[in-house]
């Protein structure tokens, strides 16, 4: 019981270490400003097949829970994330793109009626390491505490449903396989 009770608070620890918040204080009062989410993952695969799976929306809808990534991805350009029913889930502008080497974008929630003072953003950076890894880092900047939910059993929250979408990516390069579908 001991032991599972402490890999459980390994595992919300290693959550909450990945989540760096800047904080000021005005007239005494602590705020906070700016809250970022970073999640680095090494993958098995080619900057070139990283690139393609984080951009193509065949690709995107086997692991990022059915949704199809559509954009041209010229700066400026709108990101959508489509269900299978062309319902969207999530959309942005796209702030840079370095082909296989660097992805950011605005990411706003279809029905995330959160007052925010800007967009969150999303970036991704490649990184190979050596002829057969790519370490990709996911970053998700201008988050608020409410973006964050601290329950192991869910995927809900970026800090949740993040890792969930780059396991099944990791997965799915390096066996052609996604995770099973938990509920």
């Amino acid at each position: 019981m001991l032991r599972s009770f402490l890999v459980k608070e390994e595992t919300h620890l290693a959550t909450v270490l990945r989540v760096m918040t800047k904080v000021s204080t005005r007239g005494g009062k602590r705020i906070m400003k700016k809250t970022t989410f970073v999640y680095p993952i090494y993958i098995a695969t080619t900057p070139e097949k990283l690139w393609e799976a984080l951009t193509s929306g065949e690709f995107t809808k086997k692991y990022h829970f059915g949704c199809q990534v559509q954009s041209d991805w010229q700066e400026g350009s709108t990101v959508e994330y489509l269900l299978q029913d062309g319902r969207v889930t999530d959309h942005g502008i796209v702030h840079k793109c370095e082909p296989l080497h660097l992805l950011s974008f605005t990411w706003n929630m279809a029905g995330d009626e959160t007052p925010r003072d800007h967009p969150t953003r999303v970036t991704f950076e490649l990184q190979p390491m050596d002829g057969s890894t790519v370490k990709l880092t996911l970053k998700h900047e201008e988050l608020l505490e409410t973006d964050f939910v601290y329950d192991d059993n869910t995927f809900k929250g970026l800090n949740n449903g993040w890792p969930a979408i780059l396991s099944n990516l990791k997965s799915l390069l390096e066996t052609g396989r996604t995770l099973p579908p938990i509920m």
